[in-house]
C-alpha cells in the first residue's frame, strides 16, 4: 500500500468517526428527550460522543502526520 492511499485512508475514518459520532449522538439526544430518560443515563452518551470526538482527533492527529512523513 502506497503512503498517499494509507494518508487518504486515515482521512477518511477520521471523517467517518466525526460524522457516525455526531449522528448517533443526535439520535440518542432525541431519543433521550422522547422516551424521558434520565439525566444520568443523559451524561453516560454525553460522554460516549465526547470519547468518539477525542478519537476522532487522534485519527486526525495520525492522518496529518502521516502526510508529514510523505512531503519528506
Amino acid at each position: 500500500m502506497r503512503k498517499d492511499d494509507k494518508a487518504a485512508r486515515k482521512g477518511r475514518q477520521a471523517a467517518l468517526a466525526i460524522a457516525g459520532t455526531g449522528l448517533l449522538w443526535a439520535l440518542l439526544t432525541l431519543i433521550a428527550d422522547k422516551e424521558g430518560f434520565g439525566q444520568g443515563l443523559r451524561l453516560v452518551f454525553d460522554l460516549m460522543a465526547l470519547a468518539g470526538f477525542v478519537f476522532a482527533f487522534w485519527l486526525i492527529f495520525q492522518y496529518w502526520r502521516a502526510r508529514q512523513d510523505n512531503q519528506g
